[in-house]
């Protein structure tokens, strides 16, 4: 049996100015305490949460900017600490993964009434010794989150958090179906702030959502339809913004590009890009934007054999006359990302681990050329080293 499970999300707003989408959408949830979750560079350095917590007045109760890359599980419980102070009726999540999975996790967290990070072990998905998956039921959260997205990760498209234990040095998994956006808001102004390294990477993820959703070992009609569209407003919308980062249509493009790839996250298997991504981002540091510009092109070589007519249609909608793989190389070429480990001081000695932690990876276990042993895992690293 296949079928699909539409997300808990009530709707996509795009046209419209970020602080009055955001009005709007309290008003229409009828809140009366908010409290903004982001990052630092938002908060402190752009006049962007100030605009917003100004037009919320008196329902703006508190801020929360200490989310870090990779979400370590002491950030999650440190919000969650702070939202029970505030009693807020309705996060306002205003970023990209990073903060939007903070608040992804912290909502199972209050849900469950976990306190400490050890108690994060027992909630996260994980592959039974059969093959089948561990997905734990979660509770529905005390409140939902809305988003302001500013990055192209796709994290708002999707009820799927990680979270990594830096004890293991492992990113977890986390599912609930109301800890994802009940509402995104799509303002290409607001990603104006957005440094242009973290805009392109982030692209080139949305960009592995889509390759890995149309190449899945367990295909989709929808997902297949959305993903070829996604490649294609992706692939034209990153060139333009990058030759031209104001101009706002590209980057709606882009915006609108990474939600129909990220449609397709947990609802068709992923791959090997995904899966060893997670584990190079939890044992490097190194962000899953990059993660994806490195590995995606090694990864789709490696699957060239199982998805050969679908990458065909992958490098026609990137309007490349190239084989699919190597105008996804060409693109991180021309927007000037990194496309070796070596360029990010990642060390040949690190692969065991990245190895070790990639192994057991649910994506790793549904890539389409299978992977069942650690040195192919490493022969990949190599190739892309």
């Amino acid at each position: 049996m296949a079928m699909h499970e539409f997300l808990a999300q009530d709707r996509v707003i795009w046209g419209e100015p970020a602080r009055e989408a955001v009005l709007a959408e309290v008003e229409r949830r009828a809140a009366s305490r908010i409290f903004i979750v982001t990052g630092k560079t938002l908060n402190r350095q752009t006049p962007l949460i100030r605009e917003l917590s100004q037009a919320l007045g008196m329902r703006y109760v508190a801020c929360f900017d200490e989310c870090m890359e990779h979400t370590p599980r002491r950030t999650v419980i440190e919000a969650a600490r702070a939202v029970r102070l505030a009693k807020p009726d309705l996060i306002l999540t205003v970023g990209g993964g990073t903060a939007i999975d903070t608040v992804k996790v912290l909502l199972i967290a209050l849900a469950e009434g976990l306190e400490h990070e050890d108690e994060l072990s027992a909630w996260h998905l994980a592959v039974n010794p059969d093959g089948s998956r561990r997905i734990p039921k979660v509770k529905s959260p005390p409140m939902r989150q809305i988003a302001v997205s500013t990055t192209l990760s796709a994290a708002e498209f999707s009820n799927l958090g990680g979270c990594t234990d830096e004890k293991r040095k492992v990113k977890d998994a986390y599912m609930g179906t109301e800890i994802g956006p009940a509402a995104v808001i799509l303002d290409p102004r607001a990603t104006l702030y957005t440094p242009t390294w973290l805009w392109l990477s982030t692209g080139l993820r949305a960009l592995d959502h889509a390759i890995e959703g149309l190449c899945s070992v367990n295909p989709s009609p929808l997902i297949h339809a959305l993903g070829l569209e996604a490649v294609r407003l992706l692939s034209k919308g990153l060139r333009q913004s990058n030759q031209h980062p104001d101009d706002l249509q590209a980057r709606l493009d882009c915006l609108q590009g990474a939600w129909l790839a990220g449609i397709g996250i947990m609802r068709v298997p992923f791959g090997a890009s995904h899966g060893i991504g997670h584990s190079l981002g939890a044992v490097t540091g190194m962000s899953h934007g990059y993660t994806s510009c490195i590995m995606l092109p090694h990864v789709m070589r490696y699957n060239h054999d199982k998805t050969k007519f679908t990458q065909s249609l992958i490098a026609q909608a990137m309007g490349s006359t190239l084989d699919a793989p190597d105008a996804v190389a060409r693109l991180v070429e021309e927007l000037g990302l990194p496309s070796r480990l070596r360029d990010l001081q990642v060390k040949p000695e690190q692969f065991d681990a990245v190895a070790a932690g990639a192994i057991d990876n649910l994506w790793v276990k549904t890539n389409p050329e299978p992977i069942t042993k650690q040195a192919q895992i490493h022969g990949l690293l190599a190739k892309a080293w």
